[in-house]
């Protein structure tokens, strides 16, 4: 486990990894890695092979609502994020 201080969204990834970890059937698959970007955060978050399409959902919206969520944490850190979903 990475010391909280040393992550730069710790609010918004804490997020992140808690509400990924709970739709996959795998949750100790789930990686998340964050990293500066111009004036964001990014977060990428890596699943179980079986498990990208659960967190996407249909059309998208899975996928769009936990960005959507995970940018309202981000508020708590003071920062601005961008969450991508890498296979």
């Amino acid at each position: 486990m990475t010391d909280v201080n040393q992550i730069p969204a710790p609010v918004a990834t804490a997020v992140l990894e808690h509400v990924v970890r709970s739709i996959v059937d795998d949750p100790d698959a789930v990686a998340v890695d964050a990293s500066h970007g111009r004036h964001r955060v990014r977060l990428e978050v890596r699943v179980g092979p079986n498990d990208l399409g659960r967190v996407i959902g249909k059309r998208g919206k899975t996928a769009q609502a936990i960005r959507t969520l995970v940018r309202a944490a981000a508020s708590r850190d003071g920062v601005e994020v961008d969450v991508d979903f890498v296979d």
